[in-house]
């Protein structure tokens, strides 16, 4: 098993992925860092969806997850920042 950590420093605020890969399936998807989202649950329900997929599906999946939640305020960060984390997570 392989444990990847990324971390991307946003405009205002820093944002790291973190997560287990077991023949190139995400698992143990953690999402933290200092950065505010609301509603709080956003992040645990991106972390959820992330589990168990393809390293090389994470990205599209992120894309998806925020195209369909437009009730998600995050000031400072965007779509991008989290997409930027995930990539450095699994180049490291």
């Amino acid at each position: 098993m392989k444990h990847h950590i990324g971390e991307h420093k946003a405009k205002k605020g820093l944002i790291r992925i973190e997560f287990d890969e077991e023949n190139g399936i995400a698992e143990h998807v953690k999402i933290t860092g200092d950065f505010f989202v609301h509603p709080e649950e956003t992040i645990h329900e991106l972390e959820e969806k992330l589990e168990g997929h393809r390293i090389e599906e994470l990205e599209h999946i992120i894309d998806e997850f925020f195209a369909m939640r437009l009730d998600v305020e995050m000031p400072y960060v965007n779509v991008e920042d989290f997409k930027i984390a995930l990539k450095k997570a699994i180049k490291g």
